[in-house]
């Protein structure tokens, strides 16, 4: 019973989701049935741990930024301007497009568990998220001896690994010695076991010098890609080595004045292996399995910049 002068407050129907009112209305806490924060609460609980990795970290943090802004919104108090407004007002653009796209994501689970019947609010409208341009660099292969030049065989190693197989940095890092000739990966940002991509050693000159060297030190590290002592490489010291490496090499090509060449070796990132990887192989199709990419668009967007060769057709 409330105050006298107030009326009452009807819980509803449904004896588990009246208990939970009850209890927000009676301890004054945030509503959370029929909002926004039951759906965020739920996906975190049960579907944030099928993340791992980059992928994980990520959605935290989108959600950690959306939620305080709709958590406490109704299903129908949200609508395409709304949308449109928080974009505009977020400063961070291209942020702001990938939080909108966590959002759409929990918005159609939410309909799946039944937590709302609103359809979402963009469905079928193209153009209202913020303008994007990917970024475009050809890591030639004068650019990748650059760098290579000047790192030491950790660095080499990593680069090598990178560009001949298309692995990601984490994966480069945490794949195992290979197995009766096959070194298998499983991407780290997915977990995937079934559909995991094994490399015939003998058949890569670069794998085949890089197992050599390291079956050639005395460690328990079942890694391939280690320390001269065997202990296992960091994504840390891994990427300083790079920014080293690639200074050292920008260094030397302004001091011999080629500043323009310079000035695109400080460009590069060591992530760019991955785009290197996807010219070097024979055509998109490849490049997309390489990449373990599951549309070819996505490999056609953001890495493989070799043009096509076509033969005239007359």
């Amino acid at each position: 019973m409330r105050k006298e002068g107030k009326s009452d407050i009807r819980l509803g129907t449904d004896y588990e989701k009246a208990l939970q009112k009850w209890d927000e209305l009676h301890n004054q806490r945030p509503q959370t049935i029929g909002r926004l924060e039951e759906a965020f609460a739920r996906w975190e609980e049960r579907e944030l741990p099928k993340y791992s990795g980059d992928t994980y970290t990520g959605y935290l943090k989108n959600l950690r930024t959306i939620r305080p802004v709709f958590g406490q919104m109704v299903w129908d108090e949200i609508e395409l301007p709304t949308l449109r407004q928080y974009l505009d007002l977020r400063t961070a653009k291209t942020q702001g497009n990938r939080e909108m796209s966590l959002l759409r994501l929990i918005w159609g689970k939410a309909k799946l568990w039944g937590l709302t019947r609103c359809p979402w609010p963009a469905e079928g409208i193209r153009g209202w998220k913020n303008p994007e341009n990917a970024r475009v660099f050809e890591v030639t292969p004068e650019l990748f001896r650059a760098v290579y030049a000047q790192g030491d065989q950790v660095l080499r190693d990593g680069m090598d690994t990178a560009s001949a197989t298309g692995m990601r940095l984490k994966d480069v890092i945490a794949v195992m010695m290979p197995k009766n000739g096959l070194l298998k990966r499983i991407a780290n940002k997915t977990q995937r076991a079934k559909g995991a991509i094994e490399f015939d050693i003998s058949q890569s000159p670069v794998l085949t010098r890089i197992v050599q060297r390291r079956e050639l030190v005395d460690t328990l590290c079942p890694n391939l890609l280690v320390l001269p002592n065997g202990r296992p490489v960091t994504y840390r010291m891994l990427s300083r080595r790079w920014e080293d490496a690639r200074d050292a090499a920008a260094y030397r090509a302004e001091v011999t004045g080629d500043e323009a060449f310079g000035k695109q070796i400080r460009s590069m990132f060591l992530r760019d292996m991955r785009s290197f990887a996807a010219n070097l192989a024979e055509d998109i199709g490849e490049a997309s399995k390489l990449l373990d990419h599951a549309n070819v668009n996505v490999t056609r967007k953001h890495y493989r910049t070799r043009a096509t060769r076509l033969k005239a057709v007359r």
